[in-house]
């Protein structure tokens, strides 16, 4: 019995969803906010149901679902599919970041059901066939691979090429390598929108001293989809296109004799591959994982992989620096080359360290933090998840973050009431303690008194000296600093409250309690804010 399958987002890539999915006989539902795309679903499929609203679709219990929305989109969207208990096929990017598509892996696991990338040209017969012919040594050792994805648009102004072209190409390398890379150097070039890369070089090295880069670029003449793979035995390249592409191995090489390199010119042969689209291909794929068939491409692990590599070669591009990744005890995190992590130190997965910051003994930091240029993290400091510590701050041992908070650029906490060089007060004994609760922010240049605890979601300006305990969701400003306001836990203003308030930003609602507020109730429309656009 076939699949009933809902296409989520009917526009100009998920209409090839819908109609792939039609060909497969699975295509029972369409869902769509836009009316036009909807209208056009429903003219040519009319035995699928329309939905205006996801909500509505998954009350109907699909078997599966794919999402073709935009990018920024798509977590969300996965995200609703797979607490309602639904499997989903999701089109790259499976997220914005690795951290939030590890949260999908997670809870996919939880509720038990299928979560697969639209990672399309993995499924393409000739990529395939490449896997097939290197996992039976036809090229022998493999030595180096290159991508060239070029064309002239399609120009996006809410992400750069890298993340817009370069997926396609990083899935096949890991897929054909086996194992993620272990250097990232990027390059660009941002020419028709300021701090939007429309071309980009991106270097990769992976253990065995096997070297890749991918050329990827919208402001070329022409239109070239390229994969060139060098091994010692010889050579395959790809040349993709409309026909379904062609692909060669050429039986060359260079060989050592008595100490000189000498080129080896053997014949050009043409490698036969399944002239099939791709898109059919993958989607006959999720449906025998619907099925129960086995997992072993494209799977939600792999996706997060792909991003990890993103992430780096973007922190690459932005920095001008090599990123040496490192990955631990099955805990991913990166830290940059110019850090240093003692011993004894515990980093969560996805959390970041940036340029010449030192963690130190003891020190625990949680997962899908980010730790600025120039940081210390002293013996023994608790961080929790989701914190943000910006630029030229030290958190001394004594110091204690919750979850979600931020710490803006030269921010200062203190360890020590009353130092004196003359009579130092070294040792956790003499260190007094600082307890900065969830979701509280600090602004820059900021200072922090030790031996107070800043409340949840309290907000402290730039500039302000905390000398006290600070209520929660308390906006705090000047020297010393007093509370001259209020916020919400989005970090919107909500002034000067006498006994009740709605934030105008979320819906939420708080009441005056004791010297604080408390949160007594969370609007139904507006209980979460919209997705920025990636910049």
């Amino acid at each position: 019995m076939a699949k009933r399958i809902c296409a989520v987002g009917v526009g100009r890539w998920g209409s090839r969803h819908a109609a792939t999915l039609h060909e497969l006989g699975s295509l029972a539902g369409v869902v769509d906010s836009d009316p036009a795309a909807l209208a056009r679903a429903r003219e040519s499929w009319p035995q699928a149901a329309a939905f205006s609203d996801l909500d509505t679709a998954l009350a109907s219990g699909f078997d599966g679902y794919t999402v073709a929305t935009p990018a920024a989109s798509h977590a969300a969207m996965a995200r609703r599919i797979i607490d309602a208990g639904g499997s989903v096929l999701v089109e790259k990017p499976l997220a914005l970041s690795a951290a939030e598509a590890r949260q999908l892996v997670e809870l996919a696991g939880r509720k038990g059901v299928h979560l697969m990338a639209g990672h399309v040209l993995l499924f393409h017969p000739a990529i395939r066939r490449i896997r097939e012919l290197l996992d039976a040594g036809r090229l022998g050792r493999l030595q180096y691979l290159y991508s060239n994805r070029l064309n002239l648009g399609a120009v996006r102004s809410e992400e750069n090429i890298l993340w817009s072209f370069a997926p396609h190409d990083i899935s096949i390398f890991q897929y054909l390598i086996g194992a993620p890379p272990v250097e990232v150097v990027s390059r660009g070039a941002a020419v028709l929108q300021a701090d939007i890369h429309d071309s980009t070089l991106t270097l990769l090295k992976y253990p065995g001293n096997v070297t890749g880069h991918i050329f990827v670029s919208w402001l070329h003449p022409f239109k070239e989809h390229r994969l060139v793979i060098i091994g010692a035995k010889g050579m395959f390249v790809f040349e993709d296109g409309s026909d379904g592409g062609k692909l060669h191995y050429y039986e060359k090489g260079i060989d050592w004799i008595r100490g000189e390199p000498i080129p080896r010119e053997g014949p050009t042969e043409i490698i036969d591959f399944e002239r099939r689209m791709p898109l059919t291909v993958e989607f006959e794929y999720f449906i025998r994982r619907l099925n129960g068939g086995p997992s072993d491409i494209a799977d939600g692990a792999s996706a997060v992989e792909v991003l990890e590599i993103l992430e780096e070669a973007t922190a690459s591009l932005l920095t001008g620096m090599e990123v040496r990744p490192r990955r631990t005890g099955g805990r991913d995190y990166f830290v940059h080359p110019s850090s240093y992590v003692d011993e004894d130190v515990t980093i969560g997965k996805g959390t970041k360290v940036w340029h010449f910051s030192h963690v130190q003994p003891g020190a625990r930091i949680g997962e899908n933090c980010s730790i600025g240029q120039n940081v210390n993290i002293g013996c023994n400091v608790r961080i929790g998840n989701g914190c943000k510590i910006q630029n030229n701050v030290s958190v001394y041992e004594g110091v204690e973050l919750e979850d979600h908070v931020f710490c803006g650029p030269s921010m200062v906490f203190t360890n020590i009431v009353d130092p004196r060089c003359k009579y130092p007060q070294r040792g956790s004994r003499h260190y007094v303690r600082t307890v900065v609760r969830e979701g509280a922010s600090i602004g820059a240049n900021a200072a922090v008194v030790c031996g107070h605890t800043l409340g949840r979601h309290c907000f402290i300006a730039a500039g302000a000296v905390v000398t006290t305990d600070v209520p929660d969701y308390a906006l705090m400003a000047g020297v010393p600093a007093r509370c001259i306001g209020w916020v919400c836990e989005c970090g919107g203003r909500l002034g000067k409250i006498s006994r009740r308030a709605t934030c105008a930003r979320c819906g939420r609602t708080y009441e005056r309690a004791g010297a604080g507020l408390r949160e007594t109730r969370i609007s139904p429309k507006k209980k979460s804010l919209r997705p920025r656009k990636r910049k």
